[in-house]
């Protein structure tokens, strides 16, 4: 497989899934895709990747969930994860609030619309 990084990318937007992915690949990283909550612990759980692009609000399970079923387990707490949501940092009022995706142990936080640019700097300095 070579020493390419692996990143899996976990949102429930195809389309949206599918320009991160394309942006990730051109900075030299192997993207997988997973479209919700349980897929993306299946995938990660069958070949742990090097970092993982976590959306919050999905079907089934949401990312938060995700995240601190991840960082709950040894076998995947080093793993970085980058949680995006479109709820904004400044609603308190919600669950989905950038500090409870700090407290479930995310190692960034990044609200959407992210940039794809975005997303592939936090990923490289997470893990290079």
């Amino acid at each position: 497989m070579g020493d390419k990084k692996r990143i899996l990318v976990v949102d429930d937007e195809p389309d949206f899934a599918a320009i991160v992915q394309l942006n990730l690949e051109k900075e030299g990283f192997e993207v997988d895709v997973a479209y919700d909550g349980v897929e993306a612990l299946k995938k990660v759980k069958a070949s742990p990747p090097d970092a993982i692009v976590l959306d919050v609000m999905m079907p089934e399970k949401d990312g938060y969930a995700v995240c601190a079923e991840l960082k709950n387990d040894e076998k995947y707490e080093d793993i970085p994860i980058v949680m995006l949501t479109a709820v904004a940092g400044h609603v308190g009022s919600t669950r989905y609030s950038h500090r409870d995706g700090m407290s479930m142990g995310a190692d960034d936080y990044l609200p959407k619309p992210a940039s794809a640019e975005e997303i592939t700097e936090s990923i490289k300095g997470l893990i290079e």
